[in-house]
């Protein structure tokens, strides 16, 4: 006689075990109808799933996103099964769900076409019109080898050998034939998942990941509960195609890539003057929080990275060189041990404490060759990292000043819904469990006495400390997750910092790693994005490009650009034989933010007529005005 407890603590008694779709029906009729998937006791579980047992148990429906990821595992075997519909010969390997939909990888000599999709979205869309049921079936090890086998499915036989030897295989049926090894849950039939999907793309992938293996076809696709949620995602991919960072940076003549060094940005004259306003600008803020900027070496011996850890974490997408007197260095992945030994020179005091050393430092990760993604999956990039060395008692209030200034820069970059995200202790760690225990519980605090709205990461903290994620969302509703605030209560011991308390004795410091940016050169592309290339005017790389509209008006061009460079805004000349309107569109598509154009009744009244970006409105104005007016707009909001 199981008793279900609900969310609201209310009870419900059964005679015999009971599935999900009786516990709605006893509910109500309606939430019976709208139920898609269950949670028993925490785990999300089909519909009819048997309850046995005295259990916590949840209903989702449509409105709820555990509910919607379901729809898209299922959307993605639907997919699956209407594709070995129409191409027999095609093997199936793996079809998670992944951030807005799913994808499922194929083997199949001949490539997939824009056709080839449209055909397998009517497919699908007949498939769900069907309503075929699913049902889903243990099976043992063996046999579940020798079935895949035999059907010619030889990959998935590969993934079944390679799952441990104790764990359940399930295996879910959609209709009468097709099916698939799959964790589950599932829909009851294929009818639950609704209309509104799109198949999106198609690239490669390699079998596991894995450069060495076969190529497989990818198809990605998106799912959603309404039409209403498809079309509005539809339109959000749409304008994130039109500011693609890579498509804006080649554009506004910014930065490009080359295979002689994957992954590392080769950037341009405007590119390197918008990372060096940047910088400039965190500089500033930095130097008025009290930080101390230092530069430590890019290349550090193996002995310092096995010893702080990190080469046990890390070690495989490390750098490495052996020199002649076979001593092994690594470049640097990140600036925390480096900030350590700076700390460590001369004998600190309680005193001294907090103590804020910064870094724009150039680390190197490896990442594969099919997840580098211009500037926002790099191997080389520069973080504006911090590490703030204070005593246990001060975490709390550092903690908040770093929080505090990180929500500020953000605003002054036009970032204002910004979402924390606190994370606790992974599995692989280091560190005693007491460590962590007051690690946590401080970080929290700080948390909790910003009184900003939080989520929490279960199992996502750094392997030596727990940590803050700052997720930034954009223009058009994407998040992106950059700066973080982690607090480290075993690196500095590892390393041999401390300092001397009140009473004489030595202690360990704690140790803040902090991040704004994350990467200069991912931010970057996220500025590109947010802004789709037309920045703000005091952080735009090239501010104002000066025309002359005949050459006889060169000289007085000229002037005009030396006199706003006196002033602090950057210019620039066009002196090219050019028409006028085709070097208004030129300078326009490069997302220069004024256009200053100087020809006779400019030369005679000392003034330029101004043309902003996406403005066809013209303006005249006095020099000397121009100058005043835009110099108030050449600087961030808090400066």
């Amino acid at each position: 006689m199981p008793i279900i407890t609900l969310p609201d603590g209310k009870n419900l008694t059964f005679p015999n075990k009971v599935t999900g779709i009786d516990v709605a029906e006893k509910i109500s009729k309606s939430l019976a109808k709208q139920a898609l998937v269950i949670s028993v006791d925490g785990e999300l579980k089909d519909l009819y799933f048997e309850i046995d047992k005295d259990s916590s148990v949840k209903i989702f429906t449509s409105k709820d996103q555990e509910a919607l990821e379901v729809i898209r595992h299922d959307t993605a075997h639907i997919m699956a099964m209407a594709v070995q519909e129409l191409y027999p010969d095609t093997q199936v390997t793996i079809g998670p769900v992944i951030e807005n939909g799913f994808f499922y990888d194929f083997a199949r000599k001949e490539p997939f076409t824009t056709d080839d999709l449209e055909k397998i979205e009517k497919r699908m869309s007949e498939i769900i019109d069907e309503d075929v049921k699913t049902r889903r079936e243990v099976w043992e090890r063996e046999k579940a080898i020798n079935h895949f086998k035999k059907i010619g499915e030889k990959y998935k036989a590969e993934i079944i050998e390679s799952i441990p030897v104790n764990e359940e295989l399930s295996i879910y049926h959609h209709g009468e034939t097709w099916h698939d090894l799959c964790r589950g849950p599932h829909l009851v039939s294929s009818g639950k998942i609704g209309k509104a999907f799109k198949l999106t793309k198609v690239s490669g992938a390699y079998w596991r990941g894995d450069s060495k293996n076969e190529m497989l076809q990818r198809i990605y696709g998106t799912s959603w509960a309404s039409q209403k949620e498809l079309d509005d995602y539809l339109k959000r991919i749409e304008e994130a195609e039109k500011r693609d960072h890579r498509k804006l940076g080649k554009e506004m003549d910014l930065f490009h890539f080359r295979e002689e060094s994957p992954g590392s940005v080769f950037w341009h004259e405007k590119g390197w003057a918008l990372f060096q306003k940047l910088i400039n600008y965190m500089r500033s803020r930095q130097d008025a929080a009290g930080y101390r900027e230092v530069n430590t070496p890019e290349i550090l011996d193996r002995q310092l990275w096995e010893k702080s850890g990190h080469w046990e974490k890390y070690g495989e997408n490390m750098y490495t060189s052996e020199t002649p007197d076979e001593k092994v260095f690594a470049i640097k992945p990140m600036n925390c041990p480096g900030h350590i030994q700076v700390f460590n020179q001369g004998l600190k005091s309680y005193r001294d404490l907090p103590i804020r050393i910064a870094e724009f430092g150039k680390v190197h990760r490896y990442e594969p060759s099919g997840a580098l993604h211009g500037l926002l999956r790099v191997r080389a990039f520069t973080q504006d990292d911090a590490h703030i060395f204070c005593s246990e008692d001060q975490i709390t209030s550092e903690c908040l000043e770093v929080t505090n200034l990180i929500l500020d820069i953000y605003k002054d970059l036009g970032f204002e819904n910004v979402i924390l995200k606190y994370a606790d202790r992974p599995e692989v760690r280091v560190g005693d469990d007491e460590i962590w225990d007051k690690a946590e519980a401080s970080l929290l605090e700080a948390v909790k006495t910003s009184k900003l709205e939080y989520s929490i990461n279960k199992g996502e903290g750094a392997f030596y400390g727990p940590k803050i994620e700052f997720v930034l969302r954009d223009a058009i509703g994407r998040d992106w997750q950059c700066g973080t605030l982690q607090v480290d209560l075993n690196l500095p011991g590892r390393l041999d910092a401390s300092y001397v308390d009140k009473d004489g004795t030595k202690k360990v410091p704690v140790m803040l790693h902090r991040a704004l940016f994350g990467s200069l050169e991912r931010f970057i592309g996220i500025l590109i994005e947010n802004y789709a290339g037309k920045f703000p005017f005091w952080i735009s790389p090239l501010q104002t490009m000066v025309i002359p509209i005949s050459e006889e008006f060169n000289d007085y061009a000229v002037e005009v650009s030396k006199k706003i460079k006196k002033v602090g805004i950057s210019s620039a000349v066009d002196l090219k034989n050019n028409n006028l309107n085709y070097k208004i569109r030129d300078h326009s598509l490069a997302k220069i933010p004024v256009l200053l154009i100087c020809g006779k009744k400019e030369v005679d009244s000392n003034s330029v007529t101004i043309r902003r970006l996406d403005s066809n409105k013209q303006e005249n104005m006095d020099i000397d005005q121009f100058l005043k007016t835009f110099s108030a707009l050449n600087k961030a909001s808090s400066n």
